[in-house]
């Protein structure tokens, strides 16, 4: 299988006229012309972070660049070898060089500390992209040393979208499937790329053939009736069985109990305290390797 095998680079954006981004973003990105700020682009998975870097590095300043995964190269070998190494050089059109550092909320503590100096030393010659999904995660210094760009999509652009790829690719769609795609569209939104992923797995024999499953209320119902009847250990078990009802995004699942939770009718104190509960797992859960683990342990500390 080849790139344009795969949707989501098939029709990855190259232009900003292609981008999915607000008017008012957009208007920022423009107004840079051909000299940049330090940016940091924040935002959801999947909602053009590092799309839009690159079109702002190939499309309009057309400059020298270095893409670094922060997620994959986040020591501080990576800032003092390739980093410094790429500003130090002399660019091929003496313009501007770009270092884009990808999920930057990966980068340790050192390599950020490192990172502030860096972008002081070479700011004459070097501009520096970061993006990120948990902001909380990049120090402040380095915050206060770029422009912030928060990124968000809205759901009429993301179905647009995908009824435009479903065109060009010659997919059958019946109306009952539209609104099965606006479903499944809304249950992975913002998350663009997830949304054209999961559409072109549905897509069987040029004909989309999406199957609504239930969807986590009912799930989220369950966990609730289970923590106020302190029935929490037998409950984990049946969260596992059906991680599919929610992609196994316990993340998101946690963000849909605290809103279940809020629409319940108890007792104010009550529902304060499990909103606080919730809150700081959906904090822990961003650091943690086992998500689930996380989950059940917030599960628990409601139940008490």
């Amino acid at each position: 299988m080849n790139l344009n095998d795969i949707w989501v680079e098939k029709y990855r954006p190259s232009t900003l006229n292609d981008l999915i981004i607000d008017d008012t973003n957009k208007s920022i990105v423009e107004s840079f012309g051909k000299n940049i700020p330090n940016l940091l682009f924040c935002g959801n998975a999947g909602i053009g972070k590092t799309t839009l870097a690159k079109i702002l590095v190939q499309n309009i300043l057309e400059c020298d660049y270095l893409y670094i995964n922060a997620s994959d190269e986040n020591g501080i070998d990576t800032i003092r070898e390739k980093v410094i190494g790429f500003a130090q050089t002399m660019s091929f059109n003496d313009g501007l060089k770009v270092v884009i550092l990808d999920e930057a909320d990966y980068l340790s503590s050192n390599s950020q500390a490192a990172l502030r100096n860096v972008m002081e030393s070479y700011s004459k010659t070097t501009r520096f992209i970061l993006t990120g999904n948990h902001i909380h995660k990049i120090s402040k210094a380095l915050r206060s040393r770029c422009q912030q760009i928060d990124l968000s999509v809205d759901i009429k652009s993301a179905f647009k979208r995908c009824l435009y790829i479903l065109a060009k690719e010659k997919v059958a769609v019946d109306s009952d499937q539209k609104k099965n795609l606006l479903h499944l569209i809304k249950k992975h939104f913002p998350d663009l790329r997830k949304c054209i992923n999961e559409m072109q797995k549905q897509c069987i024999n040029g004909v989309l053939q999406i199957t609504v499953k239930k969807d986590t209320d009912e799930l989220c119902e369950h966990i609730f009736t289970s923590i106020q009847q302190g029935d929490t250990l037998n409950l984990r078990r049946y969260v596992i069985e059906n991680e599919d009802l929610f992609d196994s995004d316990y993340e998101n699942l946690l963000k849909n109990l605290l809103n279940h939770y809020y629409s319940q009718k108890i007792e104010d104190n009550a529902k304060k305290q499990a909103i606080l509960t919730i809150a700081d797992h959906l904090f822990k859960i961003t650091q943690v390797s086992d998500q689930e683990i996380c989950f059940f342990a917030c599960v628990l500390a409601l139940e008490t």
